[in-house]
């Protein structure tokens, strides 16, 4: 692959990577409420779901996504209604006790599902595949090329975001800061929801 799309796909990259989203906003979440150990298993499983979507898209399903209205409807009503949850779930959560248990708690297998029903995954996931791999000669090393470039771009982003939450944890735990933290983080999830039906 040249060095100038090389460059082209590192700020895509970047920007689709450390922008707010579903993923970041639920790595922040996680962690501010549970601690980095039990928001890593999340953190661990965008990249794995990146990298599977990543594979499926370049074998073809991205082109049967885009061409089956009726399958991208699916995805993005089925990706809005699971995100509605789990601000639910987010905002009832007043303790760091209560946050501990069943009210917000994703799974690493959850965490790599979330990402197929996650429509801006999706969106950059077809970009990066029309742009640098799809009808290219060399398809094959350069899907070789772009897998660790997204994976490590994923398993960075969500850190730093995992990274924030668990920072804040400790100031979160007086008074009822986490009520409102989790109350904004629900708002966030929900307004990404919002997002995805006109995406």
């Amino acid at each position: 692959m040249p060095w100038a799309e090389f460059t082209a796909l590192f700020l895509l990259a970047t920007a689709m990577s450390f922008t707010p989203g579903p993923n970041t906003s639920l790595a922040t979440a996680i962690a501010a409420n549970r601690g980095l150990g039990p928001a890593m298993r999340f953190v661990l499983a965008v990249p794995l779901g990146w990298c599977l979507m990543l594979v499926l898209c370049a074998a073809g399903l991205g082109a049967a996504v885009t061409a089956a209205p009726a399958l991208r409807w699916f995805i993005k009503l089925a990706g809005i209604a699971y995100l509605l949850w789990l601000a639910w779930r987010l905002a009832r959560s007043r303790r760091l006790a209560q946050a501990d248990g069943s009210h917000l708690s994703v799974g690493f297998w959850e965490g790599v599902l979330l990402q197929f029903v996650n429509i801006k995954a999706w969106l950059m996931l077809l970009a990066i595949v029309a742009s640098w791999i799809i009808g290219r000669e060399d398809a094959f090393a350069r899907l070789l090329l772009v897998l660790p470039v997204m994976a490590g771009f994923a398993f960075a982003s969500n850190l730093a975001y995992a990274s924030v939450g668990a920072l804040a944890r400790r100031w979160l735990a007086h008074g009822s800061r986490l009520l409102w933290f989790n109350r904004a983080m629900g708002l966030v999830l929900a307004i990404t929801a919002l997002w995805m039906l006109g995406a």
